[in-house]
């Protein structure tokens, strides 16, 4: 579930909580990526727009400790620099609990 978005109708306000995070869909894995299959993503999709709109956010791939979920987080991570996102301000989080990729977006 993505929990980007506090407003009806969809429309994206950033102001409303200090970290918002959503689930990257597995079904990204089942086939050949592409930055436009990548940015297809909801999540993906709108946690780079909120990321881009909060100077100074970093945004978080939180993944699980199998190697397989690891290996999905580091590339999501390269896809996201590729599409202009500041390496810098990205990291990776290990949770043993994590059944999916998540993004967290933080201040």
């Amino acid at each position: 579930m993505n929990s980007f978005s506090c407003s009806a109708g969809g429309a994206l306000l950033l102001s409303c909580a200090a970290a918002a995070a959503a689930q990257v869909s597995p079904e990204l894995w089942d086939r050949p990526r592409s930055a436009a299959a990548v940015m297809a993503q909801d999540a993906v999709r709108q946690a780079v727009a909120a990321h881009h709109a909060r100077a100074g956010s970093r945004m978080i791939i939180v993944h699980g400790t199998r190697p397989e979920a690891q290996l999905q987080a580091e590339e999501l991570r390269a896809w996201l620099v590729a599409l202009a996102v500041d390496g810098a301000r990205l990291s990776l989080r290990a949770d043993p609990v994590a059944a999916e990729l998540r993004i967290e977006v933080s201040e």
